[in-house]
């Protein structure tokens, strides 16, 4: 029997979902135990959800398979918080399940090629509340469209920790990383704050209008 084939059937038999000893399937199959082992191992690095090790038998884990979705950013958004709320949650399984899914999100989404000084992007701090950084998402995103400035009280890609005051510009995500793309006021020049840790986002009452040098479009990553 050619091996896709016996591939093929060794699917056939996995799929009543019941678990399989490899001698039981290796006498269906007319094959040896090392036989199914070996294909067992292919089947999982085609990614089939194939569960199971040696000596305790081999069954499909149950999968829900969706097709390709197109999302908006305010529907990734969505996703993205329930994802970091999950994460965070106190049961290990529900906390494993989050991050395994946040693993297939960031795999399906479209791959950036990001400058050494970027690196901070994805390297997220101890003790970072992902939650905390969606949570600040609604009056950020408002602060942009109004074009009114910003307290910012956290930490920003110098590293540098206090309270600025910014012009918002742009709010975008990185993999797992939002990202605010602001001016700061306080330094005179372009700083980039990663969500997860900034702490406070309060809007002030001033508004700004566009200047020569501090705009998104003199912006230079």
């Amino acid at each position: 029997m050619a091996r896709s084939d016996r591939l093929f059937r060794l699917l056939a038999l996995l799929q009543d979902g019941a678990l399989h000893r490899a001698a039981d399937l290796a006498r269906a199959l007319d094959v040896s135990a090392r036989t199914i082992y070996r294909d067992m191992e292919a089947l999982a690095a085609a990614g089939l959800p194939v569960a199971g090790t040696r000596g305790t038998g081999y069954r499909l884990a149950e999968l829900t398979t969706l097709p390709p979705l197109r999302l908006s950013p305010a529907e990734l958004e969505a996703l993205s918080l329930g994802i970091a709320i999950v994460q965070e949650s106190a049961d290990p399984d529900l906390a494993g399940a989050a991050a395994a899914l946040a693993q297939k999100v960031d795999a399906a989404l479209p791959a950036e090629t990001l400058p050494p000084s970027e690196n901070w992007l994805f390297a997220f701090a101890a003790g970072a509340s992902a939650a905390r950084g969606f949570s600040l998402m609604a009056p950020i995103r408002s602060a942009i469209r109004g074009r009114q400035k910003l307290r910012l009280t956290g930490q920003d890609s110098t590293g540098t920790p206090g309270s600025q005051t910014v012009r918002p510009l742009r709010l975008d995500h990185r993999g797992r990383a939002w990202v605010l793309t602001a001016w700061s006021e306080t330094h005179g020049a372009f700083r980039l704050f990663r969500l997860d840790l900034v702490e406070a986002a309060a809007p002030l009452p001033e508004l700004f209008v566009d200047e020569p040098g501090k705009t998104l479009a003199d912006y230079r990553p």
